[in-house]
């Protein structure tokens, strides 16, 4: 089932969601299973599955001179979403970025999820590498997640890169794309960065799951501001709750969002680990319950293998 179909069928409830990282390479995918299974009763229609590019280090020879070598550090993504699907019987949905991917690459990508009977991806730019300063496509890549969404809409009518495939096999894919309350770090301003996820619909995007926030205001003026330039598609919410005092500096360096005085005040105030962690549940389900109640589709959880705290705050919301 598409992810707006679950929308659809649930309209007037607000349904939850939650977003999962790859175990790191070595690890078992059980790992990733005792962080779902405690949040399986919550009955999510999908779970969305993080990509992570290739970074680059640097290993030093025998000979003392450094080589350069690409490592995944989390890979399996597509091969998570089928286990997701065959274990829990609900919707994956795979993150699928520019960074890394040469346009042939990306359709091969899409060909797999197609035969896997994966119909729901979230098409993302994906961040610069760790020593970039800046994001750099793939040698016949995508610079922009708004071309990724062009080349999936494409194939969703049977348009393939090769000229020769004149009755392609149409692909069903429903896709999501990034959406910023606060604006995109490298928009000029929120109206600006709005004129570029409107290109994202227009494109053929089906919806839009938004960037972490902590305040509300920030995404109703976000949702208002998207009416007001014609971007029409449901708009999903993501949070995540704070859980240690570092993410009050490390959360809005890395993700370039604003933390609001009275939650700063009550993290700073908190003595103890175990008292951050209660003032960022009673924060995250304060944002919950308001959002619930003004009746978005579905509240997205990014849950960083943090299960068992989202699944307290998860329990007092539903």
């Amino acid at each position: 089932m598409k992810v707006t179909e679950c929308f659809e069928q649930n309209k007037g409830k607000t349904l939850i969601s939650f977003e999962v990282l790859p175990p790191l390479k070595g690890g078992s995918i059980d790992i990733l299973f005792d962080q779902l299974d405690p949040l399986m009763e919550f009955k999510p229609p999908f779970i969305d599955v993080t990509y992570h590019r290739e970074e680059f280090i640097y290993k030093q020879k025998d000979s003392g001179y450094f080589e350069k070598v690409a490592i995944r550090k989390r890979p399996g993504t597509v091969g998570i979403c089928a286990a997701i699907i065959n274990k829990y019987k609900v919707e994956a949905v795979p993150h699928l970025i520019c960074g890394g991917f040469s346009k042939e690459e990306t359709e091969n990508a899409l060909i797999d999820l197609h035969f896997l009977q994966i119909t729901n991806v979230l098409a993302l730019r994906g961040d610069a590498r760790k020593f970039d300063d800046k994001f750099l496509p793939e040698k016949d890549g995508h610079e922009y997640a708004v071309d990724l969404v062009k080349q999936i809409a494409s194939m969703n009518k049977g348009i393939y890169l090769d000229d020769d495939i004149e009755t392609g096999m149409p692909m069903d894919f429903c896709i999501g794309v990034a959406g910023y309350p606060e604006k995109h770090f490298e928009s000029a301003s929120l109206k600006s960065d709005l004129k570029y996820t409107r290109k994202k619909i227009e494109a053929g995007a089906d919806y839009i799951v938004t960037q972490m926030f902590f305040d509300n205001k920030k995404f109703f003026n976000y949702q208002e501001q998207c009416r007001k330039e014609g971007i029409e598609v449901p708009i999903v919410p993501g949070i995540k709750p704070i859980t240690k005092k570092y993410q009050l500096n490390a959360i809005p360096r890395n993700f370039f969002v604003d933390m609001p005085d009275d939650l700063v005040r009550s993290i700073q105030k908190a003595k103890t680990e175990e008292q951050v962690i209660e003032a960022g549940i009673e924060w995250c389900v304060y944002q919950s319950q308001e959002l619930k109640k003004a009746g978005v589709p579905c509240i997205h959880y990014y849950t960083m293998s943090d299960s068992a705290i989202v699944k307290r705050i998860v329990s007092q919301v539903m």
